[in-house]
């Protein structure tokens, strides 16, 4: 008998088929897609290693793709659909993208096992900042608001 997927077992299915091939090439173990209407909008894998950047999560880089071929930054009415429970780094992205809604197959605690500990990450914001590790302090220059005046003065801006 053969039982069929819904179509968010299915995306879940390819995200994590991804994953394991970019393992087999030499990547990370995480993938994800964008689907828009029923459809793949785009895919993406960890890059991390294999393009010497730190931003190039499986997820980071789906949305750069999807952003490139629906031509937008936005991607209202998309679904993120993740190997791994997104990091805060992809969460974020994920919210400035817009996206509808994020589904992911193995969590936080799958990746900690594995090697990949982003609960510290997940931990952090919910601390005090004098408590990082890493400074992060602000600095006044007395032109602090300058960009910010700038911008609000073009009346060709595209909000976001």
């Amino acid at each position: 008998m053969t039982t069929s997927l819904s179509p968010d077992h299915a995306w879940l299915r390819e995200s994590v088929d991804l994953a394991t091939r970019n393992v087999a090439e030499g990547g990370g173990p995480f993938g994800a897609v964008v689907v828009r209407d029923g459809v793949v909008v785009a895919t993406g894998t960890n890059q991390v290693t294999t393009t010497l950047d730190p931003t190039a999560h499986a997820e980071v880089v789906a949305i750069r793709a999807a952003c490139r071929a629906l031509g937008d930054f936005r991607l209202t009415g998309c679904a993120l659909v993740s190997s791994c429970e997104p990091c805060p780094l992809c969460l974020s992205a994920a919210l400035w993208a817009r996206v509808d809604r994020v589904l992911y197959a193995a969590d936080r605690d799958d990746a900690a096992a594995a090697g990949f500990d982003d609960r510290e990450f997940h931990e952090l914001f919910g601390r005090p900042r004098e408590t990082w590790s890493m400074p992060v302090e602000r600095i006044s220059t007395g032109e602090d608001s300058a960009p910010f005046t700038a911008w609000l003065a073009r009346p060709d801006r595209v909000d976001y």
